[in-house]
């Protein structure tokens, strides 16, 4: 059975604030802060859900993206990606999509991931353009 869940408006919203050098990740309309997320999951300000991905069941539902492969022999897969629900129950990786290509690469089974549901992502929307 599925809940419905709404977000609510808050009249006092302030996103967290953007500072230069920020990895930002661009998503539609939506441009996601990622140096704050994992920041705030790494002090305990952020609970994230932990999953384990199975790699080969990730690409099989997901569109597989170019990477960068001079970038790719330098990319750590111990390190968790980090997904994000995007609209209702469907999640997308927002940081790691190379950890996952070197992995799938790599024939690696599992890739841990920190997963944020829609609501919490809102504080984190970065204004204004990309830095």
């Amino acid at each position: 059975m599925n809940k419905i869940r709404k977000l609510k408006l808050d009249k006092n919203y302030k996103p967290i604030p953007t500072n230069v050098g920020d990895e930002i990740y661009p998503n539609g309309i939506f441009n996601f802060n990622i140096s704050k997320m994992l920041e705030h999951i790494m002090a305990g300000k952020l609970e994230a859900e932990i999953e384990l991905i199975k790699v080969s069941e990730w690409f099989k539902r997901h569109i597989r993206s170019s990477v960068n492969e001079d970038h790719l022999p330098t990319v750590d897969i111990t390190k968790p990606v980090l997904q994000a629900e995007i609209r209702p129950g469907v999640f997308e990786i927002i940081d790691g999509n190379h950890r996952m290509e070197k992995a799938c690469r790599n024939n690696v089974d599992f890739v841990n991931s920190y997963k944020l549901k829609g609501e919490q992502l809102v504080a984190y929307f970065a204004c204004g353009r990309s830095l």
